[in-house]
């Protein structure tokens, strides 16, 4: 049977691993704010990527060629933000696979 450490730490990682986009982890751990902040952050990043992807509906009826578009550079930055927020989503599922390993007998 599972200890209470390990059964908290394997909840905390299946949260983190469906719901890392609306922040599920952390309304879970009763941060409510930061659960806030996460669903903003990533509907930001996913929404920014959306519209500024060089593919539209132009490009979908053969109007336009792929090689006819210049790429815009501020798609860099929600590029920077998804691949930094990605990080942090990692570095938190690590912690709670060590916590998960760690949990005292």
């Amino acid at each position: 049977m599972l200890r209470k450490e390990e059964k908290k730490a394997l909840v905390r990682i299946a949260l983190l691993s469906v719901g890392w986009p609306a922040g599920l982890d952390r309304f879970y751990d009763g941060k409510a704010k930061e659960g806030v902040f996460s669903l903003i952050g990533w509907g930001l990043v996913f929404g920014s990527l959306m519209l500024l992807s060089p593919c539209s509906y132009d490009y979908s009826n053969g109007v336009k060629t792929i090689s006819d578009t210049s790429l815009d550079p501020l798609i860099f930055i929600p590029l920077a933000l998804g691949a930094y927020g990605f990080v942090l989503v990692l570095r938190k599922g690590f912690r709670l696979l060590r916590q998960f390993e760690s949990a005292e007998d």
